[in-house]
């Protein structure tokens, strides 16, 4: 089961990429959008066995891959509540894409190209959620940046398009040679790139408080580094990859810009897949953070004042799908506090609910778009409830839901209310050094979403 999970949007990519143009769009729309239903159905049964099961972890054997010297890369499935909650999360809104998609996307005559990219993209991100090591993880992480890099610039006679794609590429690279580099660390650290390994010896890697300082286990830009001094770097270059990924300021800048791609596009990006990795990551590795009380605190600042920064930019915008986007760019800024914080629970949590939001405000307002002819600055909108009025309702339940609408210290709520309330929360009672600034921020920036 978990194998047809992970690799049927790869079938439907290689089936439609290979033969769409024999099979025809509409042949093409079917199997990629029928085998992405399948796989999410799917998850969802893995989520009821697993997530409420007793909590086991696991691994799938998928093949021996790679074995050189202490190196050794099994590519293997490892199945745990996180990344079950992940599972459904990509393939829900994957497969709401895919239908949406078949009627949004039917004037255009590249439509097999399109549903192949996003087949692509999907199975990207599988592989990377459900990696057992950190190699497959990197594979997974550069395969949805070459998928996103694709579906943003699928418009390529549009300059725009070309330089918003190029743009993206360019942002995450510098993200990703950070990454590289913490999984070099880690490796030279524990000798091991299994998730398994790496977790099991986390525990006794730093010495004891107290303990006299160890030798040098780590050179970098010339300095050696003792253990602490060791995996705070690391940390702090895995958190590098995360924040090109996730949009977290200063490498935030092309998440506006990728809004040039199609709405089904930008609602796969912002909700579900590539926005996401960043925060899984650091949620996967959080047995490594933990030994690093300094990157959490770079973790909990950065993600603060993102929150604030996007909500900021957001508020002078006119464009809809980059008013959406900022607010991508603020929810993201939660998601690492909480993180920071060391509430990955309720950071996953907010992960769950805003992929499940911002997809509806995304294609909501692609719907929009249609409406009224393709015209994206709201300033030109207005009186769209008559015209529109399915469409008006699940706008206003996704603003609602993003803006947290509910009723304190009841069950009366949207799900953004019980997400960011546990993240606010938890940022208000944590013992981190800049949890305070972190709290003032996020209710401040919580107030600039609601405008």
């Amino acid at each position: 089961m978990y194998q047809a999970i992970v690799f049927l949007p790869l079938l439907g990519f290689l089936i439609v990429g290979l033969f769409g143009t024999s099979l025809g769009a509409k042949a093409s729309e079917y199997i990629t959008s029928g085998l992405l239903v399948i796989s999410a159905v799917l998850s969802w049964v893995a989520f009821f066995a697993v997530g409420f099961g007793e909590g086991e972890v696991f691994t799938v054997p998928v093949l021996r891959w790679i074995q050189s010297g202490g190196l050794e890369a099994a590519w293997a499935l490892r199945i745990d509540t996180l990344t079950v909650v992940m599972l459904v999360v990509v393939n829900t809104v994957s497969a709401l894409v895919h239908i949406y998609s078949i009627g949004y996307m039917h004037h255009d005559p590249n439509r097999p190209r399109f549903f192949a990219y996003l087949s692509l993209f999907t199975f990207a991100m599988l592989m990377l959620v459900t990696a057992d090591n950190l190699v497959q993880m990197f594979f997974g992480w550069e395969g949805v940046g070459l998928a996103s890099y694709l579906l943003i610039g699928f418009w390529y006679k549009k300059p725009s398009a070309n330089a918003a794609a190029i743009k993206a590429f360019i942002v995450n690279r510098v993200g990703d040679f950070g990454f590289a580099l913490g999984i070099f660390g880690v490796f030279v650290l524990f000798g091991s790139v299994n998730l398994g390994t790496i977790f099991a010896n986390a525990a006794t890697f730093i010495p004891a408080e107290g303990a006299p300082e160890g030798a040098a286990v780590l050179t970098f830009l010339g300095y050696a580094l003792d253990k602490q001094a060791a995996m705070t770097v690391v940390c702090l270059l895995l958190f590098m990859g995360a924040m090109g990924k996730s949009a977290q300021v200063p490498l935030h800048t092309w998440l506006p810009d990728a809004m040039e791609g199609p709405t089904p596009v930008s609602a796969l990006i912002h909700a579900a897949t590539m926005v996401t990795a960043g925060v899984f990551m650091l949620a996967r590795l959080s047995p490594l953070f933990e030994l690093s009380h300094s990157a959490l605190i770079v973790v909990t600042f950065i993600g603060a004042f993102t929150a604030f920064f996007a909500a900021t930019v957001g508020l002078v915008q006119n464009d809809i799908k980059r008013v959406i986007a900022y607010s991508t760019c603020s929810q993201l800024g939660y998601m690492f506090v909480a993180l920071g914080v060391g509430a990955y629970g309720a950071a996953i949590f907010h992960l769950f609910t805003h992929a499940f939001f911002k997809a509806l405000l995304f294609l909501g307002s692609g719907s929009v778009i249609h409406a009224v002819s393709d015209e994206q600055d709201m300033r030109r909108m207005g009186g769209l409830r008559t015209l529109i009025p399915k469409t008006y309702w699940m706008m206003v339940i996704g603003t609602l839901a993003l803006t947290g609408v509910g009723i304190p210290v009841t069950v009366i709520g949207t799900a953004g209310f019980f997400s960011k309330d546990a993240i606010i929360e938890s940022a208000f009672a944590a013992h981190n050094p800049v949890a305070g600034l972190a709290f003032v921020l996020l209710v401040v920036a919580a107030c600039f979403t609601s405008f």
